[in-house]
């Protein structure tokens, strides 16, 4: 999901931990190092990694292009092939027509059956596009915050670990508990209040 879409999903979440110096230069590395390959003509069949939020289907991170301001501005991009399973199962069926014939055999093992079937995912994979999906982010240095545009579940999880393996930083989603932990200076006893809390339901 996009900076600039109609409506927007964000995710809200706190960077702790401390950038190596210089800066910019570290994050500028992490970006380069974890950029996104393009998979459209191997067999895998997901890729994850950072792109440019002018360029996302061209992703270059050369000077400082993701600086705006106070705001460094990126994008996650997943790209994912889908294949529908009755493709699999059409194609995973004649290559096994195939092979008893051409072995003169009238059964086929478990094992030479999966071994067909994951020939058969690596070829078609070969023959389809990804489908990409871009999620734009903006971190605001100072206050240690970061805005990302999506609240699906494995956007966000891709996220956190990308995130960590690229800076050496981590991220903590915010939410109105850990919001009340880390700014609010809780002693150990009101942190337990606190996580012995549950929601107030207001309907019958």
């Amino acid at each position: 999901m996009g900076i600039l879409s109609a409506s927007v999903s964000i995710t809200r979440y706190k960077v702790t931990g401390k950038l190596e110096e210089p800066v910019l230069q570290t994050i500028a590395d992490g970006l380069r190092r974890n950029m996104i390959t393009d998979i459209d003509n191997e067999a895998s069949e997901k890729a994850v990694g950072w792109t440019s939020f002018e360029y996302p289907f061209n992703p270059n991170f050369e000077g400082s292009s993701f600086v705006m301001g106070a705001y460094l501005i990126f994008s996650l991009r997943i790209d994912k092939k889908a294949i529908p399973p009755k493709i699999v199962k059409k194609h995973h069926t004649i290559e096994m027509a195939k092979h008893l014939a051409e072995t003169g055999r009238d059964r086929l093992s478990k094992n030479e059956k999966r071994a067909i079937r994951e020939k058969v995912v690596n070829d078609l994979c070969l023959r389809i596009p990804a489908t990409p999906a871009v999620c734009d982010l903006i971190w605001h240095m100072e206050d240690a915050s970061l805005w990302f545009f999506s609240n699906q579940k494995a956007a966000n999880e891709e996220l956190e670990t990308l995130f960590s393996n690229s800076f050496q930083v981590n991220l903590v989603r915010l939410f109105p508990y850990a919001v009340a932990d880390l700014m609010l200076n809780l002693s150990e006893s009101d942190r337990q209040i606190l996580s012995n809390l549950s929601p107030a339901r207001f309907t019958e």
